[in-house]
């Protein structure tokens, strides 16, 4: 097949800004369905279109334009750049401007990663006439959850600045290419980013002064509302469900940190969505990647040569769900189920009728030992069977010594993401370790995680982060999930209330999901503590304004955890029972 690029076609909005776009079309006289992708990063950046993305030769060649379009006020297009503001306005005049066009059959769907996808869902809730699908990858449909805060309210700074630079780099480098600017100034940015942690160390968290001037409404918008207020409710894809009428392909990772988004915009839309199609023409791919790497291999945890998103066919995926929606096919979506998910443990790939699966069973995981849980040498244990006494564990929590973020969801571009041993946190006084006995059969943990805690702080506001861990028979401790709950947002995200000194309180800690077997031989392992940094921000303690606090604001807390028959503080797993083959 031939097809034709058309480079830089200016497609004004209706303010008339022009937004720099390429198109790639198959040389045919029959009209063709558009595949539009709206990019912040720069459209001829082809390693942009990588990670869970199709392949966009593959997608021509099946007989698809591409349509790649640069964001307001980033590289070619016209316009100021802030982020989220008008995505959805401009998507949606993109996608009327593509129906209209004589090489166009008039229907379209959209894909892309991370911002590719949330422009997605914003343009999807505009309801715009022509848009038949959209496939969102390691995304959000609610910005405040993710990328910028949490479900428990606090701020995800890791990846909110790592954001802020690159946005900020790449504006800088826009400025250059006009003629303007100052020639060192990218090259700062960029030394600030390749320390990220010594960047999330300044304090207050609004104190980034060459980010600030690039990108403002990060520092200042953002950080600004660090409740879910209207201003997040207002940017919430998802709080307009019933508005978006389109189906969509989710498509996420274990350990990437739109992974709890991914998953409610997939539960969410099969409840709440706008049309038939858009509540049964869900599907949802999960595998055991990071935000950057969907190679499935990690250096402290292998998940095999299938893992990769490669491996897994992304581009299959995506041609048979747009053959659906966009050309009415009915077949290449009548075999797959409407979900697959990557088991861990076992390490391979599953097709499931529906997420949650529909056979949980949510056991609790009680926190007991005898004495104190401090360190992973301590007695902390965890147990099916309900405690007989009651127990405090107590710790320092001090801000200007936070515990370390070892792997997890982060979104920086290096090895430091995903699947790491945490036996260097575990040795710390302010880390509770409690852990199952070595198990005889396996367990497969696949679904939902939460904890309830039963806590009390000498601080008026604190954190407690939760962490569910999967201990190999090397003593490897390798983390699965985790979730943090700032106190302040125990009750409601827009509602802050600070807590009574010493009161008992019961909150319940989400750590958005995992799929995992635990093999025989693994241990079971629950970390508890007050700090995951720099993948949250520091709580200060003082319950002031967090973003605008120096180091020298901040206090100690006095924290504790309350456990046994009068404070049932436990885990509640996802436990799945079937038969599970045993590598």
């Amino acid at each position: 097949m031939t097809y034709r690029v058309t480079v830089g076609t200016p497609v004004s909005v209706r303010d008339g800004t022009q937004l720099a776009t390429d198109i790639w079309r198959p040389e045919t006289d029959t009209p063709v369905p558009a595949l539009l992708v709206r990019n912040p990063y720069g459209r001829h950046q082809l390693a942009n279109y990588g990670f869970t993305s199709p392949n966009i030769f593959r997608l021509v060649e099946a007989g698809y334009a591409v349509v790649l379009q640069e964001c307001r006020g980033t590289f070619g297009s016209e316009g100021h750049y802030t982020p989220h503001i008008h995505e959805g306005a401009d998507g949606a005049d993109t996608v009327a401007w593509l129906a209209r066009q004589e090489w166009c059959d008039g229907t379209v769907g959209t894909w892309g990663v991370s911002y590719l996808g949330m422009t997605q869902w914003q343009t999807a809730a505009t309801g715009v006439p022509g848009l038949k699908a959209i496939a969102p990858s390691i995304a959000s449909a609610d910005l405040y959850r993710a990328p910028y805060y949490s479900p428990g309210g606090a701020l995800s700074l890791d990846t909110v600045l790592m954001f802020a630079t690159i946005m900020s780099a790449n504006d800088a480098l826009r400025d250059l290419a006009c003629g303007t600017g100052d020639p060192a100034e990218p090259a700062a940015i960029g030394s600030a980013f390749d320390d990220l942690t010594a960047q999330a160390s300044i304090t207050p968290p609004t104190a980034h002064p060459a980010l600030a001037a690039r990108i403002p409404w990060i520092f200042g918008q953002a950080m600004g509302h660090p409740g879910r207020d209207e201003t997040w409710r207002e940017l919430s894809a998802l709080d307009k469900a019933g508005s978006i009428t389109v189906p969509a392909l989710n498509i996420g990772g274990w350990y990437d940190p739109f992974a709890g988004e991914t998953l409610r915009a997939y539960t969410e839309m099969k409840r709440h969505g706008g049309s038939p199609e858009a509540r049964t023409g869900q599907r949802l791919i999960m595998g055991p990647w990071t935000h950057s790497s969907t190679t499935g291999v990690f250096p402290d945890r292998s998940f095999g040569f299938t893992a990769s998103a490669d491996a897994a066919d992304m581009t299959g995926a995506h041609l048979a769900f747009f053959d659906r929606w966009l050309r009415g096919r009915d077949d290449p979506l009548d075999r797959p189920a409407p979900v697959r998910i990557f088991v861990m443990g076992t390490d391979r790939w599953r097709d499931e009728e529906d997420w949650p699966l529909p056979d949980t069973r949510y056991a609790p995981y009680h926190l007991d030992g005898p004495g104190p849980a401090n360190t992973s040498s301590g007695t902390g244990t965890l147990t099916v069977k309900a405690p007989e006494d009651d127990c405090t564990d107590t710790y320092l929590y001090d801000p200007r010594r936070p515990v370390p973020t070892l792997g997890g969801s982060l979104m920086r571009p290096t090895g430091s993401a995903g699947p790491v041993d945490q036996r260097p946190v575990e040795s710390r006084d302010d880390v509770l370790c409690f852990t199952s006995a070595t198990l005889d059969t396996p367990v497969e943990v696949t679904g939902p995680v939460s904890a309830t805690l039963f806590v009390s702080s000498s601080a008026p506001d604190t954190d407690f982060t939760v962490k569910l861990v999967d201990v190999h028979p090397d003593g490897r401790a390798i983390n699965l999930c985790d979730g943090i709950q700032r106190m302040r947002y125990r009750d409601s995200l827009d509602t802050p209330e600070p807590m009574e000194p010493g009161t008992v309180y019961e909150i319940t800690v989400d750590l958005i999901a995992t799929a995992n077997v635990f093999l025989p031989g693994h241990r079971i392992l629950v970390e508890i503590s007050s700090s995951n940094f720099p993948r949250y921000d520091r709580n200060s303690n003082t319950g002031g304004v967090i973003a605008t606090e120096h180091d020298t604001q901040m206090s100690t807390a006095v924290n504790r955890i309350h456990r046994g028959p009068g404070h049932p503080s436990r885990i509640t797993l996802p436990v799945i029972t079937r038969e599970t083959p045993v590598r």
